[in-house]
């Protein structure tokens, strides 16, 4: 009897059985059956070339256009150029070595094949350097294998391509015994219209029409979305149940003079906002908002007062911060912002005042001793820092509110472990981050936050317009871009240049991972800060003050180059991207971002907005070798026509084919949601958030629903089970 459990070594063999284990984490029969296709391709219908994406594994149907034979410029030996359409769009191929001439009698022009590999670039074009393919028409090449009018086409790895696991798949499918129990009860099924899960199963790998894939597919995001929203119902469930220390509003102290002292006008959604959180701190249940809102839109005023009211209920505030650069930052606002306010015990204090304590983990022993005696005697009223916080030796007198800024940058292990530090209640939890979030991800990843969004701008912002310089077709552009940096600095400006890399081959850590370079691709290496800024020093911007700040150096480093900047004695600020978060120096004014085809769209959108924060308006010059065409280009051009942060989330979440939102892998890796799309499924999603809700309501262990406990369970494996728990 083959199930679910089953190890694949037992039905497949060894050899493929490790191969999909290596290749693809695949261990059991439960897991290849759930691993679903990535889409169909249908018999003479050709993949679409011009949506590929540098770097990406791929597998394509196409039509051979030429193979020819030559010998090799650089060494001896020979290489087969070929190249495959879409009828619109050209690929290159290139195949090295003596097996090369198999090949050309193979890829006879007008045949059909199927091709897989990762997507390079040489000469400027896209390339697959020696693909695997396999013949779909011709003589007696393996074409039975897809004699159905649809070919399921598997998310692939090096090593084991599509057609090996629907092969696999195939054999697994002759010898399964389908499934005791229905995890979904009847009545659901019957309520919504939705099939059993072995005829799912069978119809999306084996389909006979896209009938039964749709039905298939309707089946198995139910699934996904259903056992998300129960895990998430169940924590949304004991959060509430445990208390938190009640923080009401009181009159007099030091958010009323605060206030009072405001030199602008608070906007309608930052009142709102303001209100929503005074109200949830008013509660004995954890408060557990998020708060998102475009890069200066007033996130951390709307913080701050909800500090205060914290302050003022005689309770503690602690801010975190990503970077120990951010949280000096985030202290010498939050003290210039409350000026006499923020100095109780000194000569000059107001009244009612508090302290703002700074705590980072490379403190001199002497200021941390004083900090940490600040932070257990509850002189400090406002603590900010980095992972330091969250040390064993930290101890606070009363924490009553976490400000948790970026927690996409941050991690749920911290987050869990201050919670631990109220004295037997949870603190309060505000989650601040400038990446706008669709709503799908609001309900998913962080369904278990109540969602705040600003979405004005206060006034005073400037506008910022941005532009890509594409250098492989207009290299005079980047000339141009140099003397408007003259331009700007001439005028009393300064400017930032951001770069992948540090140099020496490290990427900065909060960097996104370049892709490999491949081998038979010219692509060069990312751009590196230590690199760029000798060459700038050197060359263009000649005669200009020019500093680097990047994560690897010391922090007392960084922290006088970001003085030095915000200070106007460096002009020009060559960095990572260090700087995409918080860092605010009002008289910048232009930011170039090199290599601008490594970062993600939310991330270039994240850094534009540090320039535009004063009166002149901001510039972002997107530079990138990327042809005209590519879908990188695409992205790029996405950038430069909207400033709409939210519009521009959806697009990204678009193009990072969603990542893993379970867990803690950033992007397009293996996702716990292999079928549910966060961008297309909103109503599933919605309509399974309730019946999750009512679902545990009733039956909060699901002990009375042990299919749906299983599909928690399957779905959420232990390292994703934790990051829930800690979420």
């Amino acid at each position: 009897m083959t199930t679910f459990d089953e190890k694949l070594v037992s039905v497949l063999g060894k050899k493929s059985a490790d191969a999909l284990e290596a290749g693809l984490g695949l261990t059991t029969v439960g897991e290849l059956l759930r691993h679903y296709p990535r889409r169909y391709d249908e018999r003479g219908k050709l993949t679409e070339i011009a949506g590929l994406e540098l770097g990406e594994h791929v597998t394509v149907q196409a039509r051979v256009k030429s193979a020819r034979q030559r010998r090799m410029k650089s060494r001896s030996g020979e290489l087969l150029e070929a190249v495959i359409t879409d009828g619109t769009s050209d690929l290159h191929l290139v195949f090295f070595g003596r097996g090369s001439r198999k090949v050309e009698r193979e890829l006879l022009p007008g045949r059909e094949a199927m091709f897989a590999g990762k997507v390079g670039m040489f000469n400027g074009k896209l390339q697959l350097a020696h693909p695997d393919y396999q013949v779909l028409d011709g003589e007696g090449v393996a074409a039975a294998d897809f004699a159905g009018a649809l070919i399921p086409v598997y998310p692939a790895a090096q090593g084991i391509q599509s057609w090996n696991v629907s092969n696999c798949v195939e054999q697994v499918l002759a010898v399964w015994d389908g499934v005791t129990e229905d995890p979904l009860p009847e009545s659901l099924r019957a309520e919504r219209g939705l099939i059993g899960l072995e005829q799912a199963l069978r119809h999306i790998h084996r389909p006979d029409g896209w009938a039964a894939i749709t039905i298939a597919q309707q089946r198995l995001k139910w699934d996904e979305a259903l056992a998300v929203q129960l895990a998430l119902a169940q924590r949304r469930r004991s959060a509430t149940a445990r208390p938190a220390p009640a923080c009401p509003p009181r009159p007099g102290l030091v958010r009323e003079a605060f206030d009072a002292r405001l030199p602008f006008e608070l906007t309608a959604g930052q009142r709102e906002v303001g209100e929503h959180i005074a109200h949830d701190l008013s509660g004995e249940h954890p408060m557990n908002r998020l708060l998102q809102g475009e890069v200066g839109s007033g996130k951390t005023i709307v913080a701050l007062r909800a500090m205060l009211q914290v302050v003022d209920a005689g309770r503690q505030a602690a801010m975190l911060a990503p970077t120990e650069v951010l949280a000096a930052q985030h202290a010498r606002s939050l003290r210039e912002s409350l000026g006499d306010l923020g100095q109780a015990g000194e000569l000059g204090g107001a009244e009612h005042a508090t302290r703002v304590t700074l705590l980072t983990g490379s403190m001199p022993a002497a200021a941390r001793k004083r900090a940490l005696l600040e932070i257990v005697s509850g002189e400090a009223g406002i603590v900010v820092g980095t992972h330091a916080l969250i040390q064993d030796k930290v101890e606070f007198a009363d924490l009553g509110l976490v400000v948790v800024d970026e927690q996409h940058r941050f991690g749920v292990e911290q987050r869990a472990a201050l919670s631990g530090r109220a004295g037997g209640s949870t603190p309060h939890v505000l989650v601040m981050t400038a990446t706008p979030i669709p709503r799908t991800v609001a309900m998913t990843v962080y369904g278990d936050l109540e969602v705040s969004a600003l979405r004005e701008l206060p006034q005073g912002r400037s506008p910022i317009s941005t532009s890509v310089v594409p250098v492989a077709s207009k290299p005079g552009w980047l000339d141009r871009a140099w003397r408007r940096i003259h331009e700007e600095v001439g005028k009393g400006h300064q400017v930032y240049v951001v770069c992948p890399r540090i140099g020496d081959g490290a990427a900065e850590d909060d960097a996104e991972t370049p892709p490999k370079e491949d081998a038979g691709s010219d692509r060069r290496p990312p751009l590196a800060v230590v690199d760029v800024a000798n060459k700038l020093a050197e060359g263009p911007l000649r005669g200009l003050r020019i500093d680097i700040l990047h994560g690897r150096m010391a922090p007392d480093d960084k922290d006088a180059v970001m003085r030095a900047f915000a200070a106007n004695e460096v002009q020009v600020l060559v960095a990572t991207t260090v700087v995409e978060v918080g860092v605010n120096v009002p008289n910048a004014t232009v930011m170039v971002i090199m290599d601008a085809d490594r970062f993600g769209v939310s991330q270039l959108h994240q850094l534009r907005g540090r320039v535009g924060r004063g009166s002149a308006p901001g510039l972002c010059l997107l530079v990138t070798e990327m042809p005209d065409g590519t879908s990188t280009m695409e992205r790029l051009r996405a950038v430069e026509s909207t400033l709409d942060g939210f519009e521009l989330a959806q697009l990204d979440l678009e193009l990072r084919r969603e990542g893993d939102i379970l867990g803690a892998a950033q992007s397009g890796k293996r996702s716990g949601l292999k079928m549910l799309s966060l961008l297309r499924d909103e109503d599933v999603i919605a309509e399974a958030r309730v019946v999750a809700q009512e679902v545990v309501e009733a039956d909060p262990e699901l002990t009375a629903n042990p299919g749906l406990a299983g599909l928690v369970a399957g779905l959420l494996d232990d390292e994703r089970a934790e990051y829930l728990e800690k979420a």
